[in-house]
């Protein structure tokens, strides 16, 4: 890790005080929930947080100041007093506040500007909880298990897997794959927790959690509007003056569409219970389709109704 000052923003001089409020102002910006696509942002927050833990232990500086350790709180010499177990467990900073307790206090009453939120947990969600701990990866209270923070993985998903509640493969920043079972009915940014897969914490060893945010892949048929979906249909000109029977696709498979003689193609036809997770509807948009190349008996044809029988269709 690079020296912790540097990484905090502060001189070598800076007081507890001076250290803690840089802390906060890079957690506040640097939270792995405030910043869930960006992957600098989570090393960062990881390396601040690392600084913190190390700077606010007041033994721990002192050494450091000295050169006993690195910026990991490894000794660099040896017969200097360095306590490794303190080493691996002292998570207490200066003034009794370590950096769990400030995220925490994030979470029970500041956003990323500085002011009160209304609701008891600022970095909640889907994944989360109202009241989850992204130190200990858990809802309500616990203490710090010194873990790595959580690392945040995106994963396209099609309708059709999506619909049928599949599971998936995933690849994880560790480089495994892992198939992920996906949850039913699932929401557009829903967040899917893999306890213990993330990377290892640069202080513990230990792992943290990977939260996969699921997004719905664009669909070359489909386009979804909640848990609706819209699929444009072409027919024949005959067909849409006649009636037919016509095929429509939907995530289960092909059905058929009694079509009426006439009908308006400024109008969707609504298909129930045919959307996503059988909570949305399908809504079909016909589109009439001319012969390709065009065709001598339809344009003779034409002439004839506009000449002898026009009528109007705009105002």
């Amino acid at each position: 890790m690079r020296d912790p000052y540097t990484v905090l923003g502060v001189p070598k001089s800076a007081s507890e005080k001076d250290i803690k409020s840089a802390y906060r102002k890079l957690a506040k910006t640097l939270h792995p929930d405030q910043n869930p696509n960006d992957k600098t942002a989570h090393e960062k927050f990881a390396e601040a947080t690392a600084a913190y833990d190390l700077l606010s232990d007041k033994a721990k500086r002192a050494q450091y100041d000295r050169g006993e350790i690195d910026a990991e709180g490894n000794p660099r010499f040896a017969g200097f007093g360095f306590d490794p177990g303190a080493a691996r467990g002292a998570r207490q900073g200066a003034g009794g506040f370590s950096a769990e307790d400030i995220l925490k206090e994030f979470m029970s009453g500041f956003n990323a500007a500085g002011g009160a939120r209304r609701g008891p947990n600022p970095f909640g969600g889907a994944a989360g909880g109202a009241s989850w701990d992204p130190f200990t990866g858990t809802a309500g209270p616990g203490a710090s298990t010194g873990k790595r923070p959580d690392t945040v993985v995106n994963l396209a998903v099609t309708l059709e897997d999506a619909h049928a509640g599949k599971s998936v493969p995933v690849t994880l920043p560790t480089g495994k794959t892992v198939s992920v079972k996906l949850p039913s009915p699932l929401e557009e940014g829903q967040q899917i927790r893999l306890r213990g897969q993330g990377k290892p914490s640069p202080l513990t060893g230990q792992p943290g959690d990977v939260l996969v945010t699921v997004k719905f892949a664009k669909h070359k048929t489909f386009r979804r509007d909640g848990n609706d979906l819209r699929v444009d249909v072409p027919i024949t000109l005959y067909e849409a003056v006649l009636g037919s029977k016509v095929r429509v696709p939907t995530l289960a498979g092909a059905v058929e569409l009694n079509l009426p003689p006439g009908p308006d193609t400024s109008k969707a036809l609504r298909l129930k219970g045919k959307g996503l997770f059988g909570k949305g509807d399908l809504f079909v948009n016909l589109r009439i389709v001319l012969p390709e190349g065009g065709d001598p008996d339809l344009e003779s044809l034409m002439r004839f109704w506009r000449d002898q029988k026009p009528y109007k269709v705009r105002e």
